[in-house]
């Protein structure tokens, strides 16, 4: 028994996408509890139902206060409502899309923007065109003095948008004083949602143009670019910073090597043989059968791998996916990267597992960030203590920049 919910992928959203971030604005514990007390556990369109009448009955919190002119309050309620919005999409994810899923998101998005809107300075909406996509960002620039500042660029991950990352990411930054610029990329967000563009292996060729469209911004200082990812952008950000050399610093939360090395263990626990293994990824399709029928039959492993990954890398079976995710491997780029790079570990995280390698293929600066299980962070991402997090990964940007 969860927190909240006996299903895996619920508990894991409730905690994730609304109680984990409400130190950074996110939905309060109560209204968290009261939401997930309404839900059904286990049925989607329950889920969909109680977190679309929580986000909505925030905004019109919002707009309530907005029309009475008091902006702070009409801000922490439409970024409430925008997380909400985000919970009730979550298990919604896959191909075909789902019509509630482009409806949630697009009322997280009109959320989140009527917050920006209100932010001191307010948020500046910027659309970066790359190889046909259009790449939705937002740069928040830090309040106060006109001297150049630091820029953090945040990168999403595999299921996570801008709208998300600005709680885990912009948040923080700004309260320290960086200007910080969050985007979606092919694979993420409305790319995926709205425009179908699949993920790419090569992130630097992204970052490339993303820091390209702000680097000669007023008060952006080009010299202190950090970048950092969360979850899968952990690996994003490490494979960006192997081929973008304008970079300042990388912070990997977590120090992900491979997505396929996951994909290779779970081989090896289905007890197929290692020569069949050493032909990976191209595994016979006969190998691969019960392995997928195991796989949907796993309510969160049908998520993670079935809807989500299949989605996200534009394929519709096990043995595509395999072959789709095989260019995301750093074995023979961490080498490259030459800017200072923290790497994140936390105890439980099974991302983390290739965190101590990837620290040890670094050449150059580096920092290897352990978090355990008995500070409350030792769940992935340090999702139920961000603050920690939060501390220790900017207090080594403060010193590195």
């Amino acid at each position: 028994m969860g927190l909240f919910f006996d299903d895996p992928l619920f508990e894991e959203f409730a905690v994730s996408f609304a109680l984990a971030l409400a130190s950074h604005g996110g939905p309060e514990l109560g209204e968290v509890q009261v939401t997930c007390a309404g839900v059904v556990d286990g049925d989607d369109e329950s889920w969909y139902r109680g977190w679309s009448a929580t986000g909505d009955r925030l905004l019109q919190a919002g707009n309530a206060s907005a029309e009475g002119g008091h902006s702070v309050s009409a801000r922490e309620s439409y970024l409430r409502a925008s997380m909400c919005y985000s919970a009730a999409w979550h298990p919604l994810f896959g191909a075909p899309v789902d019509p509630r899923l482009l409806e949630a998101f697009g009322r997280q998005r009109a959320a989140f923007d009527k917050a920006a809107a209100l932010m001191e300075p307010p948020g500046e909406q910027l659309t970066i065109g790359f190889e046909g996509a259009e790449m939705p960002a937002y740069l928040f620039r830090a309040p106060g003095t006109d001297a150049l500042r630091p820029l953090l660029v945040a990168t999403s991950g595999y299921d996570s948008t801008i709208y998300e990352g600005f709680f885990g990411q912009a948040v923080p930054a700004l309260r320290r004083g960086y200007h910080c610029l969050l985007f979606d990329g092919p694979g993420q967000g409305a790319v995926l949602f709205e425009q179908g563009i699949p993920i790419r292996a090569d992130w630097e060729s992204v970052v490339r143009v993303v820091i390209d469209a702000v680097v000669d911004l007023e008060g952006i200082d080009p010299d202190r670019i950090a970048l950092t990812g969360w979850s899968l952008a952990g690996h994003l950000a490490l494979r960006a910073a192997s081929g973008e050399r304008r970079l300042a610093a990388c912070v990997a939360d977590p120090g992900l090597l491979s997505i396929g090395s996951g994909m290779v263990s779970r081989l090896r626990a289905a007890g197929v043989p290692e020569d069949l293994i050493a032909r990976y990824p191209a595994i016979p399709d006969g190998v691969l059968v019960p392995i997928a029928e195991a796989i949907h039959a796993d309510r969160a492993q049908r998520w993670a791998i079935e809807q989500r990954g299949f989605w996200v890398h534009g394929v519709s079976s096990l043995a595509e996916y395999l072959h789709a995710i095989a260019p995301f491997d750093l074995d023979d780029r961490v080498a490259a990267i030459a800017c200072p790079t923290a790497i994140t570990a936390a105890e439980n995280d099974p991302l983390a597992r290739t965190a101590k390698q990837v620290y040890g293929a670094l050449r150059g600066k580096k920092v290897l960030l352990r978090f355990q299980s008995s500070e409350g962070a030792g769940d992935h991402c340090e999702m139920r203590n961000r603050s920690l997090l939060d501390q220790r990964v900017f207090d080594w940007l403060d010193a590195v920049l």
